[in-house]
């Protein structure tokens, strides 16, 4: 049997005018689809495709919830709960892997 893993994450644009979060059972194949254009849709159209937060889950129920509790959130708190990951806003995404923040 398989054991997943579940990751919310934020992507950001460039300029970090454009906040987007998600959920996969894949954070690496997900960012290289996100950089890659391989992703139909909002971060395809607004070049959404830098790593800036993500989170890590035992069991999806639990990441879709915390999913849809940060898309709640403020664009404030948005930028707060990334600050508090990642201070500088750093793309955690680099040669297909994940860096590891903290």
């Amino acid at each position: 049997m398989k054991i997943y893993l579940y990751y919310v994450y934020i992507l950001t644009n460039a300029n970090h005018t454009v906040l987007y979060t998600g959920v996969t059972n894949d954070l690496e194949r997900r960012c290289f689809e996100h950089k890659h254009k391989k992703v139909k849709g909002f971060t395809k159209k607004y070049n959404v495709d830098k790593l800036v937060y993500y989170e890590i889950f035992d069991f999806i129920d639990l990441a879709i919830t915390r999913e849809k509790q940060i898309k709640g959130y403020s664009r404030v708190k948005k930028h707060s709960l990334i600050e508090g990951f990642n201070k500088e806003w750093k793309e955690l995404y680099h040669n297909d892997k994940i860096e590891i923040s903290g």
